[in-house]
């Protein structure tokens, strides 16, 4: 019988993969051999691949702009990466060169924008999406992109406190977006999700705070599930839940023209992961294409925030094997030089 772990992964796994492949004995991620690079900077080591971001998007793009041909879609597509996902440079630089545009989450956020700006690696017309709970210094810091000029900064309003702290920061007009607080799955350990407002306060929302504010313009409604994009009857559920009330408010708001479906792709996290894509895509774009129709109303141009999908896939964590430790008569443990919570970017 076998017993070895290679003999474990050849039964059970298809190998080699996309990402890996083995010669010479020698593994190698996208053809590059790990070896050569442990040999020439030791371990514990994490490196970036910076062509399967690339990749990642021109993937996305791609599959959303057939969706959106089969079924005649008119709005656009409009990719995101959201900073929080990483924050290296060389990992924004990379997506940035796919004509992509950004989604922030904190104050520090907005001083990657200006770095980019400076370093002439995006201009002021890209679309920045200001997403999260704001405090005060994010709030400074969105005011201060609008009123420099970035004409497409949307910051989304979380709770309807926001509106009033924008306005007193913001000098000039400004488009906005709202944020719709989705209900969990019924599994989920909370049954609200944390950020946006509630669906049935929405539209009273708009009519109070934003229609009667000649700073503002409604531009985008915001729709996320924090368990991601998954074929379930739940996700359905929501995301019709979504665009009625986006059909509902595009009624009474001409400017409104887009819908965030933020992100969501799960990643290959293992060697037999499977998600058909192109279908979650095909779907996602048909039921907002048939629900709009229903309802009489121009289909939205959509925006997604893929980050876990966007860089999840390009990089690896190098370890080497320090001993073996035998704990019982059945279970020997290998010793790696670091922990796979605790490895620092700077070891």
């Amino acid at each position: 019988m076998k017993n070895k772990y290679k003999d474990l992964i050849e039964q059970t796994f298809d190998f080699p993969q996309d990402e890996f492949s083995v010669e010479d004995n020698e593994l190698n991620l996208y053809d590059i051999p790990l070896m050569e690079i442990i040999k020439q900077y030791g371990t514990p080591l994490k490196v970036t691949y910076l062509p399967k971001i690339s990749s990642q998007i021109a993937r996305a793009k791609r599959m959303f702009n057939v969706a959106m041909a089969k079924v005649d879609y008119k709005g656009a597509y409009n990719y995101c990466y959201c900073t929080k996902s990483s924050h290296f440079s060389f990992v924004l630089e990379e997506a940035l060169k796919n004509d992509i545009h950004l989604e922030t989450s904190s104050a520090y956020d907005i001083h990657i924008i200006n770095a980019l700006y400076d370093g002439g690696v995006i201009d002021k017309d890209r679309y920045i999406i200001c997403n999260g709970f704001k405090r005060p210094q994010y709030v400074e810091n969105i005011a201060q992109l609008v009123d420099d000029g970035f004409e497409n900064t949307i910051p989304v309003i979380d709770n309807k406190e926001e509106v009033e702290l924008l306005d007193a920061a913001i000098e000039k007009k400004c488009k906005v977006g709202i944020r719709i607080a989705c209900e969990e799955e019924p599994k989920f350990d909370f049954y609200t999700s944390r950020l946006g407002i509630r669906y049935n306060d929405i539209v009273d929302f708009y009519k109070r705070k934003i229609k009667t504010n000649k700073k503002f313009q409604l531009k985008m409604l915001h729709f996320f599930i924090n368990t991601g994009i998954k074929d379930t009857a739940y996700y359905w559920n929501e995301l019709g839940k979504c665009l009625n009330v986006y059909c509902e408010l595009k009624a009474i708001c001409p400017e409104l023209d887009s819908l965030n479906i933020g992100g969501g792709f799960p990643i290959k996290n293992s060697l037999n992961f499977e998600y058909d894509y192109e279908y979650m895509t095909e779907e996602i774009v048909a039921q907002i294409k048939h629900i709009c129709e229903m309802n009489g109303i121009e289909e939205p141009n959509i925006f997604t925030e893929f980050g876990s999908f966007t860089v999840g896939e390009s990089g690896a964590a190098l370890y080497s094997i320090v001993n073996q430790k035998q704990q019982n008569d059945r279970e020997n443990w290998y010793m790696i030089d670091s922990s796979f919570i605790t490895t620092l970017p700077d070891t």
